[in-house]
């Protein structure tokens, strides 16, 4: 088995008018969920689940940020309507969302759009990615990812 490369540092406004980012974490895990966009059904669904989860990954010690490419104005009003204990993270120039490669194509009403493919990435202590989930379909994938936090040390 390789051992994963690290990833290049990152940096992202976040809510709560902060700033990401990601060699700030060397040395702490993390989880990075990217959703395609703010306050629809399937993502509101998914932050759901995470922010129910929250206490669980609080005593893992291991943080949870989702991304998307929403404005900030637009991820305060989401994080605040839905009670977020987690920040949301605005990548609109999609620098992030290429990184971990997770614009596509889809097909929207007949034609097809460039979109963020629901996907997360569990990032270890050295900033590389030790776990990923691509096409996510979003009923109980909190609760995998939690699991799989819990299945070894990172």
């Amino acid at each position: 088995m390789t051992t994963p490369s690290r990833l290049p540092d990152f940096e992202l406004p976040a809510t709560g008018k902060q700033r990401f980012q990601l060699s700030a974490f060397k040395g702490h895990p993390f989880v990075l969920y990217f959703y395609p966009r703010d306050d629809t059904p399937g993502c509101t669904d998914e932050g759901r689940q995470f922010r129910d989860l929250h206490p669980k990954f609080v005593n893992a010690r291991v943080p949870v940020f989702g991304v998307s490419r929403d404005s900030i104005a637009s991820h305060e009003k989401f994080k605040k309507k839905m009670s977020f204990p987690f920040e949301l993270l605005s990548d609109e120039d999609e620098t992030v969302c290429n990184i971990f490669r997770v614009m596509k194509l889809k097909n929207m009403y007949g034609r097809q759009v460039r979109a963020v493919e629901r996907s997360t990435f569990v990032i270890d202590r050295e900033g590389r990615i030790v776990k990923e989930w691509r096409g996510v379909k979003v009923p109980g994938h909190a609760q995998e990812v939690l699991d799989f936090l819990r299945s070894g040390p990172l």
